[in-house]
């Protein structure tokens, strides 16, 4: 989703594009969304293809789930009925005054961990060109979670993905297409994704040419995005050549965004001054929360402890991370697996749209969590993200009085408004009565603290069949700090902490997981 004021390339003013967030058409009106990008997804068509298998046909509409077979059934029964979801979407963005982009996953791996050697012959989500060419995926040569990944140094993949994209563009009066490099970002073999870095620039190019050629033949622009990784080390390391991709033209829109989830330490004043002189744009990427889910296989922990509710922090996470992104010169902000009823999301999609709707409104900047995950699922699938991330680390004694330090980029101006009250709040793990640790801001040391317990007990449910907290206490504190907004300048702050001394009886690291600086204005 694009939201935003600066202009797009064709001169319209909007500033939040919605990706891959299938919205509830109406949950867009009256916001600041002017694009959707439709994720149209790699592996079945909602089409009568020449180049994919149509949905429900590898599996011969027999489906595993009822969920399955609901998403599938409706779409066919569209087509049975000669209506085309494609056109129908396009045809309703544009009532709404929205731009309608094709978002193409371009190595999409929702695969449960399967490796090659396991590939199901009749299994509904394996496509039917991986079964018939396994010597086409990356193997044991990336991440094991991502092995049915297509290897784009192979020719035939490149093909066939141009001739999917060619398809599609074809077929429907699109207002731009997205190559989404992000989903997911493990493409080439992990020891050479630099050196073959020119094949991926290949297929840049290729749909590139394809785009300029059927804007001729339309008369009007086709405009070309693509979502990448949030740093250029990290593209360099994919495989992501954006210096080449700026100098040849081959891109209208760079995203910068988190592969597996939100990454708040993007890189946007890097790859803006990249794009100086250029006619490429930059959009933030935004993705659904930093780790918001409280169960299942995604769940996040130490990212959401605090005395604000989940979607309340999640909120003013968002839009610090917004208000930040704008100042290191963004054109907008780009929101990724946004998924929304009517109302879930309209507040956000009414503010992070532009710097001035975000005045005034409550934030947390935050360090970044670097969380490696190592075992279970989506193992490795954070390797490409957050490479910037400043917590947890721990705090070790050192001989110069020295400890981490995190950098906090503050985009609001305290002096134009002026906040109720400004809180810094740090959270350590293991830390117990008897540690001496000191706290600095921007050099001077934090002497007005106030140590509480943690908000949330992370391993206190375990003998509770019912899920309830069964302890009073955990093994983490928050210490605050409040500050005079007059030290809180617009800019970068650091914040370091120093261990001194660590309890001599107890053996573990303290760990420092949180650095968060509240600012309340009162109203959101």
């Amino acid at each position: 989703m694009f939201l935003g004021e600066p202009t797009t390339p064709d001169g319209s003013n909007y500033r939040t594009l919605l990706a891959n967030s299938n919205p509830h058409p109406q949950s867009l009106s009256n916001t600041q969304v002017g694009a959707l990008f439709w994720s149209l997804g790699e592996h079945v068509a909602r089409w009568e293809s020449n180049i994919l298998d149509l949905v429900g046909n590898r599996q011969r509409r027999t489906y595993e789930s009822a969920s399955s077979y609901i998403s599938s059934e409706n779409i066919r029964q569209m087509l049975d009925r000669g209506e085309d979801p494609q056109k129908e979407l396009i045809r309703r963005g544009h009532e709404l005054g929205i731009q309608v982009y094709a978002s193409i996953r371009m190595n999409d791996n929702h695969f449960d961990g399967a490796q090659v050697g396991d590939l199901p012959k009749d299994s509904t989500s394996i496509t039917t060109m991986r079964n018939e060419h396994p010597e086409w995926l990356l193997g044991d040569q990336t991440s094991e979670w991502f092995a049915l990944s297509w290897n784009f140094e192979v020719p035939e993949v490149r093909e066939h993905r141009l001739a999917h994209i060619k398809e599609l563009c074809e077929l429907y009066d699109w207002d731009g297409i997205e190559l989404d490099w992000q989903r997911h970002a493990f493409h080439l073999p992990e020891d050479y994704a630099y050196r073959l870095r020119y094949v991926l620039t290949d297929l840049q190019r290729a749909v590139r040419r394809m785009v300029n050629n059927l804007s001729e033949k339309r008369g009007h622009p086709l405009y070309l995005a693509a979502r990448i990784s949030p740093t250029l080390e990290m593209s360099r390391q994919v495989g992501y050549d954006i210096p080449k991709w700026i100098d040849e033209n081959l891109v209208d829109i760079l995203v910068p965004s988190g592969g597996y989830a939100m990454d708040p330490s993007l890189e946007i004043a890097s790859y803006v001054d990249l794009c100086k002189g250029t006619n490429t744009e930059v959009y933030a990427g935004i993705d659904n929360g930093l780790d918001v889910y409280t169960k299942g296989v995604h769940a996040g922990h130490e990212e959401f402890v605090g005395p604000e509710d989940i979607v309340g922090k999640d909120g003013m996470r968002v839009r610090a991370s917004a208000a930040r992104h704008y100042a290191a010169g963004a054109e907008g902000t780009y929101v990724f697996n946004w998924h929304a009823t009517n109302d879930s999301r309209r507040e956000l999609l009414t503010q992070i749209g532009s710097p001035e709707t975000l005045r005034g409104k409550d934030k947390i900047y935050a360090a970044t969590h670097r969380n490696l995950r190592n075992e279970g699922p989506w193992r490795g699938a954070l390797r490409n993200d957050r490479i910037l991330g400043e917590v947890p680390v721990a705090l070790k004694r050192t001989l110069t009085s020295d400890g981490p330090t995190i950098t906090l980029n503050v985009a609001d101006d305290l002096t134009m408004d002026v906040p109720q009250h400004v809180d810094l709040r740090v959270r350590l793990r293991e830390s117990v009565k008897g540690d001496v640790i000191q706290i600095f801001w921007d050099g001077d040391e934090m002497v007005n603290v106030k140590p509480e317990y943690d908000y949330g007990i992370e391993s206190g449910t375990a003998a509770d069949a019912y899920g309830d907290n069964v302890y009073d206490v955990s093994n983490a504190i928050w210490i605050h700090s409040k500050l005079n907004p007059s030290k809180v300048t617009k800019g970068p702050h650091e914040i370091k902490v120093v261990l001194l001394k660590r309890h001599p009886k107890v053996k573990s690291d303290v760990v420092l997981t949180n650095v968060e600086l509240v600012i309340k204005y009162g109203s959101n």
